[in-house]
Order: structure tokens, then sequence, then C-alpha cells
């Protein structure tokens, strides 16, 4: 790993040195941006859709938040490649050992894990989801505060 750290800086020094700095950023963070970008995004519905699976510690078991409380995210081919098969994140959250080129065999091997599987349309909603709503067990938005307006609501830590 310390090798290939010290590639990757002799080659990002040796380009910076042939284009210049300016040059290099103006390619380089806009690639950053958009990589940061997509990897929060994947990362975020990832662990917040709908239907999802949150328990106090009580009632909180194993399989079940693997399962239900991470997402099978369907990327086309290309983007399951370039993401590492990060798609099967239920599969990685029941056994991270499992190495991402396995990920994918593991999931179609094993009925088990046939989920339903998040659609980029369907995560659209997720940009939506704000607060647990405990009473309904769901993920809502801001707007159901309305709902409870007037109520007094019991905050649990």
């Amino acid at each position: 790993m310390i090798w290939t750290n010290i590639a990757i800086a002799a080659v990002v020094g040796w380009i910076i040195l042939e284009v210049g700095w300016a040059a290099f950023l103006l390619v380089e963070v806009p690639i950053l941006l958009v990589a940061c970008g997509a990897g929060v995004w994947l990362f975020y519905v990832q662990h917040n859709f709908d239907p999802t699976y949150w328990e106090r510690h009580a009632e909180w078991e194993f399989f079940n938040a693997g399962m239900d409380g991470s997402s099978f995210y369907k990327l086309p081919k290309v983007l399951q490649w370039f993401t590492g098969n990060i798609g099967f994140h239920h599969i990685h959250h029941l056994s991270p050992k499992i190495p991402n080129y396995k990920l994918e065999e593991c999931h179609n091997d094993n009925p088990e894990f046939q989920i339903e599987p998040l659609t980029f349309q369907h995560s659209l909603k997720s940009l939506f989801f704000r607060l647990w709503d405990e009473k309904e067990k769901m993920l809502v938005g801001w707007s159901v505060l309305k709902k409870y307006k007037g109520q007094t609501v019991k905050v649990r830590a």
C-alpha cells in the first residue's frame, strides 16, 4: 500500500510538473466533486429508503437489520462495476468480509438474499426523508410534523 501511495504521488507530481497546478486542478477538482457526490448519494440512499428497518436496541435483530435496513440498489452493469458492486449493500451489511467481486454471486446463489431492489427512480424519494416516525415505523419528511402539531411527543434516547 505504501508503494502504491508513493507511485500515485509520483504520477500526480509528474502531471503537475508537465501541465501546471492550474490545469491539473481544472481537471481534477470537477472529477473529485462528481465522484464525491456520487459516493455520498450511494451511501445516503442505501441507508435511507422506504421501506426500511429501524428498531430500538431491545428489539433489534442482526439479520433483519442487514436485509431490510440496507438496500439492494439495482444499478446498470457498468455502474455496478465502477462502484465495486456496492449495490448489493444488504449482503455487505450481513458479512463485510465478502469481497466486492463475490457479492453478486453470493446474491444470485442464495434465495434468502433475493429482496426487492431499490431502483434509481424509487431512490429519488429518499431525498425527502428526514425523520423517523416512531408511531408509523417509517422514514418521513418534514411535512409529517403537521400531523403531530399540538401533540406532546415523547423523545426517547
